[in-house]
Order: C-alpha cells, then sequence, then structure tokens
C-alpha cells in the first residue's frame, strides 16, 4: 500500500509541477503532463515498469471525453454534421492510408503490415485537438469544427479497424474471416459474451447490445436521475455517473466494441437530457485527471534506448507522417472550402498520430499482424508525433494567426460613397447596437471599422459598412466629418479612442463626440479629452441584471427601480469630484488618497441609501416617464 501512495505522489507532484509551468509559458497542458512524464520516467527514473499497467487505466480518461464530447451533440446535430463526417473524415482517413500504405510498400513492409500502419497514423488524438481547442477557445471557429467533424468520423472508424486488422493477419484464409472478426470483437478480454459464437450470432449479440445503450438511455435514464436526485446527495449523483459510464464501457468490451465508442453513443442519446450538465459537470473532474494521467504515462513510457538505437527512422518517419496529414487536410480544406487561417488550423492541429495508435499497435502484436520491435518503434513516432503537436499549435498561433490578420487588413481602404449625420468608428457588439438603433429611427449613419472579417460579416446581413482605420483623418475627412453632427467612438484600442477624441474635438469643435469606455478610468481620460458623453460599456447592462435580481430575490418592481435610480444619482453626484480627484494622478500612484477617501465614501453614502425608503413626493417622478410637452419637436426645430 506505501508503494502506492509512494508513487501516486510522484505522478500527481509531477503534475502540479509541470502542467503550471507549461500552462505560464503557452505550451498547453498536455504537453505540461508529457514533459512531466518524460522527466519521472525515462530522465530521472522514479517511475517504470508500473506504467504500462497505468496507461490502460488511464485510457479511461478517453472513455469519458468521448462521452462528454456525446452530451454536446444532439441528435439532430450529428445528422447535420453527416456531409462533413463523411466527407471531410471519410476523405482524410482514405487518403491518409492510402498515401502511407504506399510508402510503406515502397521502403519494403508487406501489403497486409503497410495497410495496417496506415490505418493507425490515419487518426489524430482526439485528446491533445479537443482540450487545446478548449483552452484556446477555437471550438467554435471555422477549423475547430471541421476537425471536429474529422475527429468523431475517426473515433467511430477504430471499430471497424478492429474488425479488419485480424483478416490481415490471415489474408489466404478467407474462411477465417468470421473467427477473426469473432476474436477482434473480444479485445483482449478474458470475459466476453460473443467469444466463439458464429458471426450471425455474433451481429446479433452486438444488436442487442448497442439497443440496450439507447433505448436504456433513452427511457430510463430519466427516471433513474430523478430517483437519485430526490435524495439530495450530490455524491450519489456522482457515484451514478460514473456507474453509468463504467457499466456501458464495460458491456462495450463485452461484446467487443469499443468502450469510447459505446459512452460516445451514451452521451449523444443523453444529450436532450435535463439531466445533461449535471452529468457533465460531475464527470469532467474525473477526464481531466485521467486524461492528464494518460499523458503522463505515454511521457514516462518513452524508451529513449529505442529511440537511440532508431533515431533517424524514427524522427524520419514522425516527420514523414506528419508532413503526409498535414498535405492531405490541406487538401481537403481547399477542396471544402475552408478559408484563411482556419485552413492552417485545421491542417496542422490534425497531423499528429493518436491516442488510439497505441490502443491498435498492441492490438496488431497479440494479432501477429506486427512483429513487436516495429510495433515498439512506431509506438515511438506515436507518442513524438504527440509531442510535438503543441509546437504546432503555437507555430499557429505566433505566425499564422498574426500573418492572416495582416493579410486581412493589409488592403486598400473603401472608397466611402455615403455620408451621414452620424460616423460610428467601430462596428464590434457596442457599435453594431448604435447603429441598428439610429438606423431605425431613420438617422443616417456611415459605419468604419479596421478589421475586414467584421465588415465583411456585416454586408452578409445587407449592412453597409465601409473598411477603414477611423483614427485617420483622411478617413474621416472622406467620410465628412466635417458636415457630420456626431461621431460615436466603439472602438476596443482604450489610448486610440482617447487620441480620436482629442483630435475631433480638436478640429472640429462642433462635431459631439460621444464614446464607449471600458472602465472608470477610461472614462475620465475620454472626459479629459474633450468627449461630450461617455457611457461605461457594461455600467447599465449592469443596473439592469441587479435590479432584476433583487425583484427575483422578492423586493417590490417599483422598490428596485427606485433602489437602481438611487445609485445611479449618487454616482452623478460624485462624479465630478472623483474626476478632478482623478486629474491629480501621478505617475507613481494611479489614484490619490483624496480619490480613494472620496470612492469610500461614496460607497459608505451609497449603502446608507439602500436602507431608506422614500414614499414622498421624489417617488412619484420616479413612477415613470413623463412625456414630452405639446410642440416639443416645433421647440426643437427652432433651436437647431
Amino acid at each position: 500500500m506505501t508503494a502506492y501512495f509512494i508513487q501516486a505522489f510522484i505522478y500527481l507532484c509531477a503534475a502540479v509541477i509541470a502542467v503550471p509551468l507549461a500552462k505560464r509559458f503557452g505550451l498547453g497542458s498536455v504537453l505540461g503532463y508529457l514533459m512531466a512524464g518524460v522527466v519521472i520516467g525515462p530522465i530521472i527514473g522514479l517511475v517504470g515498469s508500473e506504467t504500462n499497467t497505468l496507461q490502460h487505466f488511464a485510457e479511461f480518461g478517453v472513455v469519458m471525453m468521448l462521452f462528454l464530447v456525446g452530451l454536446e451533440l444532439e441528435p439532430r446535430m450529428l445528422w447535420d454534421m453527416r456531409n462533413k463526417l463523411i466527407g471531410l473524415g471519410g476523405l482524410q482517413i482514405g487518403l491518409t492510408t492510402a498515401i502511407i500504405t504506399a510508402a510503406g510498400i515502397y521502403f519494403g513492409l508487406s501489403w497486409s503490415i503497410a495497410l495496417t500502419v496506415g490505418l493507425i497514423f490515419a487518426l489524430s488524438s482526439t485528446a491533445i485537438v479537443l482540450q487545446t481547442f478548449n483552452e484556446k477557445g477555437l471550438s467554435k471557429t471555422e477549423g475547430g469544427k471541421n476537425a471536429f467533424s474529422v475527429l468523431l468520423f475517426q473515433d467511430i472508424a477504430v471499430i471497424p479497424m478492429l474488425a479488419l486488422i485480424p483478416l490481415l493477419a490471415l489474408p489466404e484464409l478467407v474462411e477465417q474471416a468470421q473467427a477473426a472478426v469473432g476474436q477482434a470483437a473480444q479485445q483482449h478480454e478474458e470475459l466476453s459474451l460473443v467469444a466463439g459464437l458464429p458471426g450471425w450470432a455474433y451481429g446479433i449479440v452486438v444488436m442487442l447490445a448497442i439497443a440496450a445503450v439507447v433505448v436504456g438511455g433513452h427511457y430510463l435514464s430519466r427516471p433513474l436521475f430523478r430517483y437519485v436526485a430526490s435524495s439530495g446527495l450530490r455524491e450519489i449523483f456522482t457515484a451514478t455517473a460514473l456507474m453509468l459510464v463504467i457499466g456501458i464501457a464495460a458491456l462495450m468490451s463485452l461484446v467487443g466494441l469499443s468502450p469510447a465508442l459505446g459512452t460516445f453513443l451514451a452521451g449523444v442519446v443523453l444529450a436532450n437530457s435535463e439531466f445533461r450538465h449535471e452529468l457533465e459537470s460531475n464527470i469532467e473532474p474525473f477526464k481531466g485527471l485521467l486524461l492528464g494521467l494518460f499523458f503522463i504515462t505515454v511521457g514516462a513510457g518513452i524508451d529513449f534506448g529505442v529511440l537511440a538505437d532508431n533515431i533517424g527512422p524514427v524522427l524520419g518517419i514522425t516527420a514523414g507522417v506528419m508532413l503526409v496529414k498535414a498535405l492531405v487536410l490541406f487538401l481537403l480544406a481547399l477542396i471544402f472550402r475552408i478559408k484563411n487561417s482556419d485552413r492552417w488550423l485545421f491542417a496542422l492541429s490534425l497531423a499528429q498520430a493518436g491516442e488510439f495508435g497505441f490502443v491498435l499497435l498492441s492490438y496488431t502484436v497479440q494479432n501477429h499482424v506486427i512483429p513487436t520491435d516495429l510495433a515498439q518503434m512506431l509506438s515511438l513516432v506515436v507518442a513524438l508525433s504527440m509531442f510535438l503537436t503543441p509546437g504546432l499549435f503555437i507555430f499557429f498561433d505566433k505566425v499564422i494567426v498574426p500573418r492572416f490578420e495582416h493579410f486581412e487588413n493589409d488592403r486598400e481602404t473603401d472608397e466611402i460613397t455615403e455620408k451621414g449625420t452620424v460616423i460610428i468608428a467601430g462596428i464590434g457588439r457596442f457599435g453594431q447596437m448604435v447603429n441598428r438603433f439610429l438606423r431605425a429611427n431613420k438617422i443616417d449613419t456611415v459605419v468604419l471599422d479596421h478589421q475586414i472579417s467584421q465588415v465583411e460579416n456585416l454586408k452578409k446581413i445587407n449592412v453597409k459598412s465601409f473598411y477603414g482605420d477611423a483614427t485617420q483623418p483622411d478617413l474621416l475627412h472622406t467620410a465628412g466629418i466635417e458636415e457630420a453632427t456626431m461621431l460615436v467612438i466603439a472602438i476596443d484600442n482604450n489610448e486610440r479612442a482617447v487620441e480620436l477624441t482629442k483630435y475631433v474635438k480638436h478640429t472640429y469643435p462642433k462635431v459631439k463626440v460621444f464614446a464607449r469606455a471600458f472602465d472608470r478610468g477610461h472614462h475620465f481620460e475620454l472626459k479629459h479629452a474633450g468627449a461630450d458623453f461617455i457611457i461605461s460599456e457594461t455600467y447599465h447592462s449592469a443596473l439592469e441584471l441587479g435590479k432584476e435580481a433583487l425583484i427575483s430575490l422578492g423586493v417590490h418592481p417599483f422598490k428596485a427601480e427606485q433602489k437602481k435610480a438611487t445609485l445611479r444619482e449618487l454616482e452623478l453626484c460624485y462624479k465630478d469630484s472623483l474626476f478632478e480627484s482623478w486629474k491629480k494622478k501621478t505617475e507613481d500612484s494611479k489614484y490619490s488618497a483624496h480619490f480613494r477617501e472620496l470612492f469610500i465614501e461614496l460607497e459608505t453614502a451609497i449603502a446608507k441609501a439602500m436602507k431608506s425608503d422614500h414614499f414622498d413626493e421624489q417617488a412619484r417622478v420616479e413612477r415613470g416617464w413623463t412625456p414630452p410637452p405639446k410642440d416639443y419637436e416645433k421647440e426643437m426645430n427652432k433651436t437647431e
């Protein structure tokens, strides 16, 4: 028992040290786990023979990951993805397998071994790619979505591969094919429901097992989860979630199917369940720990002796496999019209071999398809390609993305053919809302933005906008700043927004500048630069949400509105004094002692005001808006 505690401590200690370090240097958690494994395994030698045993256990992290992936996919969404699944995924596996098989035959391998190697290397690492996509926020990009389609098809394709590989060991004996399929179903497990069954019986058992997962998941899971949830014990719900995943994995293993595919199918069935998010939150910690353990064991399992003896072939095969896969993926990206940096993300992210490679290599050795020494060398290729994957993501971030951003924005400014009463600089989510509101009230606007992708997206929904840097005087002149009544500044760069305000108020003092501030400090800077009206981007939405929260917690709507108005009034009362104090800031101190005192005083006044009720004359004013007097518009026109 003591030895287990020490081994567990070593693995956890390595992860705790290496992963935060890798994240701090922008390398990603996967590389951190791999490096931790290499350090405690081949380099220091703290772990050894137990690594292979642990790796089998840690592979369950992949099973859990596919269960969570399935939970994110509603059946209708999966059906909608059928073209990409079959088109992108099918072509990727077919082309990659064909090229690697041809290369293997060229270098002297038998066709069956070459085909097996081609199938193994056609698979990519779902664990690394999806985890990296999540960490870097790439899951929703076009490249990320298409890569996910390919990974999903690859995970499904493992099943026919498990059935095909034994046939490759005995290609000349057709009559043994059904027996070989039965052996494939066993997946080196001692317990099996299909061992020795004829082909037709094996098929029936497999169909029954899949039906049990689908029907049971649809009809039995809800009553079960309701029963468990009624106990109010969170740990029992966690135990139920684990029981579900482990049970399905065990059932799939007993009938010779992939546990990963079985749990993925169960996840898809439960995607519409009201308990979906609870299941996700319960399974997620186990998935993360087991996946981390899996990658540590991969790093610890690298045999530097075999690597040293075959350094040339291993490096050459690794580079060749990654190059071939990247080229095939890039070609498919061209065919399926994946554009710009997404094309590179799609090609680079899937260029490695995957965790299923270890499973299939072990399986091929057991079925006498690939010799043991060759399998060891190919395992190094799989591990090395996975080890290099974070580097490809770094290359994408540091080289590809900046180049495309530069390329996309490095084009001539649009010819501005319109002039309007209001010029809007910046058409992100804030500027878009302002533009919609003004346009709806028949106010002519000219919209400028220096992000070409943003301009193109708006053109697709018939919102006319022009590409160009609004902080450039020439562009403002072309947009008609001299004749405009107002400039709305909603650009994301705080410093440039302040500089633009200064320039416009100095050069065109009659033009009103309405600006969006990021925070209180930016608000003061814009005010100091001369902006006529400034609003902090989250101020009113936060107040409104706070008011609704009070109402939801039982406060009467009128009182909640009154408290919101009181807070706003107090903020306005202190606004000028805070601004005057802010102007006295020094280079050493952003806020002076006086500023801090005023802020504390404001907080105290707000807290005091929130405790008071005032059903007085003032309250009548707060009951609603007073309509404008008659002839209001005529008076306004006279003033103008």
